[in-house]
């Protein structure tokens, strides 16, 4: 493939991706808008007019915000690849560096620090007048700027030593590097699967053993029935952040921990909160953590393959508006041309993603359904629904791209069959 039919094949897939992204955002808040004045009948006698008006307005901020940071996005990917901007932060740290591996390193940590440079702004925006807008957020500025800090030092920490063992790789293992890299990589991500919940976590929330013992109670023994063994209950302080609840479990192997939101357990009962945890060990009793990290080794696999092609392709350099060193490697930059282009080709594959996803969700749904109350998790939706703001009235095909979980109405209607 020569450089231009390249460049002219990613312009056109990124046009597309763009109108594609927008066409469905429009959509989306039309449909929302549509339907704010009248709560859906199912609902009806269960969340406010209030509530669901604020879900929309809500719904429809996050998406002009989505809207915004989309084209955005899209100039600053035009202007690192094909306006040339890669090109001069790789010139001017090559005359600085000269082409070893201190190069390397130095360009994607400058490329890290641009891009985080560019997204700062609209954080701050989410976090401080959208999320307090609306009544969310409970950040200081000052927990704002710490956990900045604390994720900067975490990257520097983990990823700078794996950025080093997968250049060396890419440089010295042959041609089949990707291969030996893609070991690595699996096994840096079971790896976190372990230390996250212990170690990295910690950093960032405050994590209390759960302290009511009726509670723990119902737990230990939904647990037992569901046969699932824990290394502990904890309460994670998210209200210092946040008022969106949620309950996860998190860890592998022997460090699975179930960890609940503090907004969660003070506004659901024990009953309610018994079967949102059945619906979150469904996932893990039905396989679907162990078939998404699966998915996920065999997609990382085939793009380092891929991956592993293109370096050794002039076009896929000059395609993208960089001219490839003569000299020394150009493993770095094609780390950065890959992640940035990959998104490109990939986004109209969403809805296959999307699809799986509210599968298992149906699924978990079904568990809880057998081993607890199916009408206690519809109550449990519901309060969460009026929580998060999360609009009851989805533009269906926005949704079949993006949501991970059914919407609404279609989750419950399934719910209640379980009776």
């Amino acid at each position: 493939m020569s450089s231009l039919a390249f460049s002219v094949l990613f312009v056109t897939f990124l046009v597309v991706t763009l109108g594609v992204r927008f066409w469905l955002s429009s959509r989306h808040i039309r449909h929302v808008l549509a339907h704010r004045n009248a709560v859906p009948a199912e609902f009806a006698e269960k969340i406010p007019l209030y509530a669901h008006q604020k879900a929309a307005d809500y719904t429809v901020a996050k998406t002009k915000l989505g809207l915004l940071t989309m084209l955005v996005n899209a100039a600053v990917l035009i202007g690192f690849t094909l306006l040339g901007g890669l090109q001069t932060l790789s010139v001017t740290l090559f005359k600085l560096l000269g082409s070893g591996m201190v190069y390397q390193l130095a360009l994607l940590a400058s490329f890290a620090f641009i891009t985080a440079v560019i997204d700062l702004p609209f954080d701050y925006y989410k976090q401080f007048v959208l999320e307090a807008k609306f009544g969310f957020n409970k950040m200081s500025l000052r927990l704002f700027i710490t956990d900045l800090l604390k994720n900067t030092l975490v990257g520097i920490v983990i990823g700078l030593p794996l950025t080093w063992v997968i250049l060396s790789l890419m440089e010295k293992s042959g041609a089949l590097w990707w291969f030996y890299a893609w070991i690595v990589w699996s096994g840096f991500q079971l790896l976190m699967l372990v230390l996250y919940p212990t170690v990295i976590a910690p950093l960032f929330n405050k994590f209390t053993p759960l302290q009511d013992e009726n509670l723990r109670t119902r737990i230990e023994s939904l647990m037992q029935r569901v046969g699932f063994a824990s290394k502990g209950l904890f309460v994670m302080d998210g209200s210092k952040r946040s008022a969106h609840g949620n309950a996860y479990f998190s860890g592998f192997g022997a460090a699975k921990r179930i960890v609940f939101f503090d907004t969660l357990l003070a506004r659901l009962g024990p009953q309610e909160i018994e079967a949102v945890l059945a619906h979150e060990l469904g996932h893990f009793k039905l396989k679907h953590v162990i078939k998404r990290i699966a998915v996920m080794f065999l997609l990382s696999l085939g793009f380092l393959a891929l991956l592993g092609y293109l370096k050794t392709q002039t076009w896929f350099f000059t395609g993208l508006g960089v001219d490839p060193l003569l000299i020394g490697t150009n493993d770095a930059m094609a780390l950065i041309l890959f992640m940035l282009a990959l998104p490109v080709f990939t986004f109209l594959f969403s809805p296959l993603v999307s699809v799986t996803s509210r599968k298992h969700e149906f699924e978990a749904d079904a568990f809880a359904a057998k081993y607890t109350d199916a009408r206690e998790l519809v109550a449990a939706l519901v309060k969460l629904y009026e929580d998060n703001a999360s609009t009851l009235t989805p533009d269906p095909l926005h949704s079949a791209f993006y949501d991970s979980h059914p919407p609404a109405a279609v989750r419950i209607q399934h719910l209640l069959a379980h009776r």
